[in-house]
């Protein structure tokens, strides 16, 4: 059987430091041997080169032989039956006998194995009722505890009395993932750490995923010399195994030089993770090699979960006193009875509230072409440009940010009063938006060394800084951040601001129409007086004209000519057709403004007073109007009754010359339009003339004609009328027609009227 190594010997360099394949390094720490056991066949696929340090046999024959075979039933059994109870709580070890040799081993799987990683079981010099009598005292001093710093103070001096290493830090990330040591106990001839800021680089991306998925990470000796895993060749290239929850994986060199750089000898890191994130890890240094049995381990993670169960509680405490301080501006805020009018954002404004809801020191309202401000903002030019920025930045949607100048470069401009920024857009327009101001804050952080030079490349390679020299940075453009309880209360108000926002719209747009509505109802009533004076006092010439032409045409002694008789009936025939015009233009105007309650009407009784009243017109022309019963429709009876006479009259007039009319008119029962409102529909349809359908519905405008005076005499106001009647009655008019076979009008009135 041919074997070979999978140790991974990719060179790391400036452009692929931060893509180090870190989980899978193919070699371990020499502290203990690994086992990668198929979980399929139970064949071992692969095992680490120093298993021979531990137990009497070697790598090469234990690679490829069943683990019963190479290690015996009552081993295969005991491992399978932890297998299927605690493989979930890897961090619960498994006592067992190799060889006569007494190990304590931890077990998970990792894909296609399962990885036993086995160390050697010693004395434990510290007994476990001491571990737990300390975790007990522990847990009573916790809740004597009140913020966030004084439990990671606890935390840290605790796991050092466990522990026994030479320094434990609690290290926080920032949101860029910069690590600044927040607690610390060490031994007092070191030099402390306590305040010191650490660039992201010192903790690369992979590594932090990696510290998601393994909470518990130790290197008993920096100086360790990796011990290589070796597999089966079988000519797969890409043959590896999955380190990331392994206990002994090997660490990555750059990692290893670092520590070497910072004169550290061991080292313990336990994740804290909150809220799904990587909230900081509490990290443990020894300047001398140090290892830890597997109880004291867990004791030591167990100081972990303390802090990031407490994380949500502790800064909850801290931030109360500004929630209260804020919900306290934000009711007062809340309480003023305010106009709907644009000095209302200006009494805002000028309340000292404003600015205490989210401790801002400048405030600012923009309404289109006006800022209403108060305390220390930018000029307003700088606000406009700022709240347009925003506006497209955010796509309209709440921003804050206490550093403006890494979105907005030119932002150093005004950063002296507006280094930190909450901003609200008020509407979807950029020109309105509410924005709380923060001045620059300078501050002086001190790092553990030059960040801009956490990795140093030569002609030999890359690597980690070997200075570690307090370096201090003074940062400026920036403010003090926005705690949540004070993005809460910006975020609140902003919505009471939209509010009031909303309604001064409303109230502008009321007043806006009630002044046209004013404007209009005068100017219709002006109108209507113009016309009824017009029509009414137009007709007292035409009947003189109508008179003096009648009277002139009846003189038998007076002899005149055909052009003169001819003129004078022109003349009378044109004053019958203003005569008519002006009536029906007043029964059109008159419709508007009817008021009358609705009623059940019946069609069949008014068209018994139709069909009386246009006898002379049915004898004349020898029409025939047949009728069908009709169902009741509710409806203004004396409306319904100049429609249907209008109708009945409009399909007599557009009749052929040599054909008697014929009108039809019926019920089609109850239909539904779109709308699904439901409408009873009677249907006029005649013999006529007809018309092309493009014209259904010029046909309804008023004065439209489609035929001219001396075919078919009309004011051309009749279908108008129909149309402006089925409005008051919240129905419909459609009209088809075929040229030459006749015409259909269909009327819908609905069943239901308010």
């Amino acid at each position: 059987m041919k074997i070979k190594d999978i140790v991974n010997r990719d060179i790391v360099n400036l452009t692929n430091c931060e893509f180090e394949p870190i989980h899978i390094p193919g070699s371990i720490q020499p502290h203990g041997f690994l086992l990668g056991i198929n979980s399929n066949s139970w064949k071992i696929d692969f095992c680490s080169g120093n298993i021979s340090e531990y137990i009497p046999a070697e790598f090469k024959n234990v690679l490829g032989a069943d683990f019963e075979t190479a290690f015996g039933q009552k081993q295969q059994a005991a491992v399978a039956d932890y297998i299927s109870k605690n493989l979930l709580l890897s961090s619960t070890p498994l006592k067992l006998e190799l060889f006569g040799n007494d190990f304590l081993c931890t077990i998970h799987k990792s894909d296609d194995n399962y990885i036993l990683e086995a160390e050697p079981s010693t004395e434990n010099p510290k007994k476990l009722t001491d571990v737990y009598d300390q975790t007990s005292q522990f847990l009573a001093y916790m809740n004597e505890t009140h913020t966030l710093k004084e439990l990671c103070d606890m935390v840290a001096k605790g796991t050092r009395e466990i522990t026994g290493y030479d320094r434990v830090m609690v290290y926080r990330f920032d949101k860029d993932y910069n690590g600044e040591v927040f607690a610390e106990s060490v031994r007092d001839d070191l030099e402390p750490f306590f305040g010191l800021h650490y660039p992201h680089t010192d903790i690369p991306v992979q590594a932090r995923e990696l510290y998601m998925q393994n909470l518990l990470r130790l290197i008993v000796d920096v100086n360790y010399t990796p011990v290589p895993l070796y597999t089966e060749d079988d000519g797969n290239e890409s043959k590896n195994l999955n380190l990331s929850l392994s206990i002994l994986r090997s660490t990555s060199p750059i990692h290893v030089q670092y520590l070497h750089n910072m004169g550290v000898g061991a080292t313990l890191t336990i994740s804290l993770i909150h809220q799904k994130k990587l909230w900081g890890l509490i990290a443990c240094h020894h300047y001398s090699p140090k290892n830890l049995t597997p109880e004291i381990r867990l004791a030591a993670q167990l100081q972990g979960h303390f802090i990031t169960s407490q994380i949500d509680i502790r800064q909850s405490n801290e931030e109360y006193e500004v929630a209260r301080k804020s919900n306290i501006a934000l009711e007062k805020l809340n309480s003023f009875d305010l106009p709907a009018k644009e000095e209302s954002f200006e009494i805002i404004a000028n309340s000292p509230e404003i600015h205490e809801i989210c401790n801002a020191s400048g405030f600012a309202i923009v309404l289109d072409s006006k800022i209403y401000k108060s305390g220390l903002t930018p000029d307003d030019d700088n606000i406009y440009k700022l709240c347009r920025w925003l506006a497209d930045f955010t796509k309209n949607s709440s921003f804050s940010t206490d550093k403006l100048i890494n979105y907005l470069p030119n932002a150093s401009d005004f950063c002296e009063e507006a280094s930190g920024i909450v901003y609200h857009p008020l509407s979807a327009d950029s020109s309105y938006c509410v924005v709380w101001f923060r001045p620059e804050s300078l501050t002086e952080v001190n790092w553990a060394g030059d960040p801009k030079k956490a990795i140093v490349k030569d002609e030999k390679g890359l690597y980690p800084r070997n200075s570690f020299k307090i370096y201090r940075e003074i940062v400026k453009c920036q403010s003090k951040i926005w705690l949540q309880p004070e993005l809460n209360a910006a975020a609140n108000y902003a919505h009471t601001l939209q509010k009031q926002f909303n309604l001064l719209i409303i109230t502008q747009e009321e007043e806006k129409y009630r002044k046209l509505s004013e404007i209009l109802k005068e100017t219709n009533s002006e109108l209507e007086n113009i016309n009824w004076i017009s029509t009414h006092d137009l007709q007292e010439p035409l009947r003189k004209i109508q008179m003096i032409s009648s009277r002139l045409l009846g003189k038998e002694d007076e002899q005149f000519s055909d052009t003169v008789i001819n003129s004078v009936q022109r003349m009378n025939n044109s004053a019958q057709r203003m005569q008519t015009l002006l009536i029906d233009i007043l029964k059109y105007t008159r419709i508007q403004h009817i008021d009358d309650s609705f009623e059940l009407v019946d069609p069949n009784e008014i068209f018994v007073e139709v069909l009386s009243d246009l006898q002379e017109l049915i004898n004349e022309k020898g029409a025939t109007v047949n009728i069908e019963e009709l169902p009741k429709i509710k409806g203004i009876a004396f409306l319904m009754k100049q429609l249907f006479s209008n109708l009945v009259q409009n399909s007599i007039k557009y009749s052929f010359p040599d054909k008697a009319p014929i009108v039809n008119v019926k019920s089609l029962g109850i239909q539904k339009l779109e709308s699904d409102e439901l409408f009873q529909v009677l249907e006029f349809s005649d013999n006529g003339i007809g018309f092309e359908q493009q014209f259904a519905e010029n046909i309804f405008n008023i004065f439209s004609r489609l035929h001219g005076q001396d075919e078919y005499k009309g004011s051309g106001v009749g279908l108008a009328l129909c149309k402006k009647i089925m409005q008051v009655h919240k129905g419909s008019i459609i009209a088809e027609g075929i040229p030459n076979e006749g015409a259909i009008f269909r009327l819908y009135f609905p069943t239901k009227q308010d």
